[in-house]
């Protein structure tokens, strides 16, 4: 079984040295999370068409199946199809498409399943360029017509892979809508103007090694290893829904001495506007964490940030780009995190002008204690964590149900949305005086910053089209697990993964 298993640089020499004997190659592609007997007639199809029979798998990294997926690794699944006296060489594809295969190997044969035989119903677009790689090389596609199975649906429907929560909101979006309506409404979010309002932030992180302990005085030592910077604040929100959202508009503050400019132009897409006041006697926020290298674990956060209020000159100039872009966005999301940005004068303002408001006023190490969404009233959407709900009502003992419900009425919130961690979220729509709930999708979680404002930005998507609650729930919830899997915001939330993972679960 083991002499099957090749690297694809290995592979391709033996390939080339086989066909000088006329030997007639085929390639198969996929992620084979679950071998079923669909894989199996599909492979011994596919092997009647040639003389051997090479398959590529896609590497645990890029399977977009959603959180906790592939249940088994790559080398599992590697173990697995070269067990099959059917196959003949087996290799890891480390690239999300068939693409890099097929110009390695040079297949004579590229063979599909019949469920990707019309294009329109491939999501990533992929199979015509790996049609176009085929073709390149002189050779052909063939679709095989067997029986098929889907390895999703087994999985969700064979095994307690999701939670009895999960399943109860998966089969309750089922009954309503098919996954091509569903594409459809995230599709259409691009049609929407969105206006993004708060503090930019740089995220930084320096990883370290532990020394130890200080020779001569009582504290910790670390030696610094590597550093890394990402845009955070309104510029992490905007970047991750640049996929999502065509038209994109930013008002946020930088320091004085414009600091980190070039980065962030350089950084943000281009379909990003933005619109800087530089506030006077301040830096640009930098938020730095030294973090343990091996344990990924921070061991401590500092901050350089001026926290005061805005001049009346830098508020005015504020003031005065709310004026001008907020009437021409659909959709307003506001980041407050307490950082002298936003006033009373100008939180008011936001609420009475904007079409759509969703809004997430954080508390954070540095506005514990003075921080509110006071200044805010009579808007659309709020999220919210556990602990800052209970800050603002002054309450660690009542039900999380009850404080929501008070909170609406009391400051006239439409929707409101409070995450519990590792057991998800609730949702609260005033309308209907309901409670909708979702445990979280994330399954492996390196870092929880950003998490916040990534369901934030695509809660406000959803509610603002109108959609069924929990499917909202669901979205969101599948966005903040891809913005949990990475340190910080390194990686932007994808569209196409977002996609993925919603056609696997809903099977």
């Amino acid at each position: 079984m083991k002499n099957k298993i090749f690297l694809l640089k290995d592979l391709s020499k033996i390939v080339h040295k086989e066909k000088k004997k006329s030997k007639v190659f085929v390639h198969c592609h996929g992620v084979f999370d679950l071998l079923h007997i669909g894989h199996i007639k599909h492979l011994e199809k596919a092997k009647e068409q040639g003389d051997k029979l090479i398959v590529t798998l896609t590497s645990d990294k890029y399977v977009n199946k959603g959180p906790g997926r592939p249940v088994f690794n790559e080398n599992l699944r590697c173990d697995a199809i070269a067990a099959l006296d059917v196959v003949d060489y087996v290799a890891i594809n480390d690239s999300s498409t068939a693409v890099n295969p097929i110009k390695i190997l040079k297949p004579n044969i590229y063979c599909k399943g019949t469920d990707y035989k019309n294009f329109k119903d491939d999501i990533t677009g992929e199979i015509k360029n790996e049609l176009k790689e085929i073709k390149k090389i002189k050779g052909r596609i063939f679709f095989t017509e067997e029986m098929t199975f889907s390895s999703s649906r087994l999985i969700n429907r064979s095994t307690n892979f999701f939670s009895q929560k999960q399943k109860r909101i998966i089969r309750k979006i089922n009954e309503k809508l098919n996954f091509k309506k569903i594409k459809n409404i995230i599709n259409d979010f691009d049609r929407f103007k969105v206006l993004i309002i708060g503090e930019t932030i740089i995220d930084q992180y320096n990883f370290c090694e532990a020394l130890g302990k200080s020779g001569k005085e009582p504290i910790l030592v670390l030696k610094e290893t590597q550093k890394d910077q990402y845009l955070g604040g309104v510029l992490g929100i905007a970047r991750n829904i640049s996929e999502i959202c065509k038209n994109i508009t930013v008002i946020s503050m930088l320091g004085e001495k414009k600091e980190y400019l070039k980065d962030i132009n350089k950084n943000l897409p281009k379909n990003i506007l933005k619109r800087f006041i530089f506030k006077k006697n301040s830096p640009t926020i930098v938020k730095k964490r030294y973090v343990d290298n091996i344990s990924q674990s921070k061991v401590i956060g500092i901050y350089n940030i001026n926290d005061e209020i805005l001049s009346k000159k830098d508020e005015s100039k504020f003031i005065k780009f709310l004026k001008s872009e907020i009437p021409k966005h659909d959709l307003v999301i506001v980041s407050d995190y307490g950082h002298g940005l936003i006033s009373k004068k100008s939180a008011n303002m936001i609420c009475k002008n904007s079409k759509f408001l969703a809004l997430n006023a954080q508390v954070n190490a540095s506005n514990i204690g003075y921080h509110t969404i006071r200044n805010y009233n009579n808007f659309d959407t709020l999220i919210i964590n556990e602990k800052e709900i209970r800050h603002e009502m002054r309450d660690k003992v009542n039900k999380l149900e009850f404080l929501m419900s008070n909170l609406s009425k009391e400051k006239k919130i439409e929707n409101i949305i409070v995450t519990v961690g590792s057991r998800g979220s609730i949702l609260y729509a005033k309308k209907q005086n309901k409670f909708f709930y979702a445990d979280a999708f994330a399954h492996k979680i390196i870092d929880k910053v950003g998490a916040g404002d990534t369901m934030l930005s695509v809660i406000g998507l959803c509610l603002k089209s109108k959609i069924d609650y929990n499917l909202t729930l669901l979205i969101s919830s599948l966005a903040a697990a891809q913005s949990v899997e990475s340190i910080g915001n390194k990686n932007t939330i994808k569209k196409i993964k977002i996609l993925k993972t919603l056609e696997s679960i809903l099977k």
